[in-house]
């Protein structure tokens, strides 16, 4: 029975040292989620590759081996993002994920009937606004309508063989992230 009583304690001693590490190590990892990521990396409006192109470490974990990748931190209170990136390149998709990287609208590239990527993310109010007059900027735009305020575009584009990666790569440095 003591035997018995001594290994309780020490399980429940254990198990309280467990749980006061988890709760001291906590905000170490909760501070170190996407969104923080890439502010270190860049401002809003800025795109950043996320991938490991020039041999350091990943900002964000990328979606695998034969995917680049670039992200961007947009806010929508003071109006709609533009994003274009001219060239061609085999696939590329589109994620738009709000503050807590929840996944809010994806798309790719046979969305739009020229493969271009060139689309505008607003809210709904500013899509209102938007059709009354659309600029000329917009005039061939896919037009994203999302429930958020600030998140993060995702871009990733195929690299099916090592000759793609040159216009993969220039195709994310291309990259524009506009307020308009």
């Amino acid at each position: 029975m003591l035997r018995l009583f001594y290994a309780c304690l020490i399980g429940l001693v254990g198990a309280g040292i467990v749980h006061i590490a988890v709760l001291l190590l906590l905000p170490q990892f909760s501070e170190r989620d996407a969104w923080s990521s890439l502010a270190e990396a860049g401002d809003f409006y800025k795109a950043v590759r996320i991938d490991a192109a020039d041999g350091s470490p990943p900002i964000v974990k990328a979606a695998g081996p034969l995917f680049h990748a670039s992200a961007c931190r947009f806010d929508l209170t003071n109006g709609p993002v533009h994003l274009r990136a001219p060239g061609t390149v085999p696939f590329w998709s589109v994620s738009i994920y709000n503050r807590a990287g929840q996944n809010v609208y994806s798309f790719n590239d046979r969305a739009t009937d020229r493969g271009a990527l060139d689309f505008v993310v607003l809210t709904s109010d500013q899509m209102i606004e938007v059709r009354k007059a659309v600029p000329e900027s917009f005039q061939k735009a896919i037009f994203v309508q999302v429930p958020i305020g600030e998140g993060i575009v995702l871009v990733r584009s195929f690299v099916p063989d090592p000759t793609w990666e040159e216009a993969t790569s220039e195709f994310l440095a291309r990259l524009a992230c506009t307020e308009e």
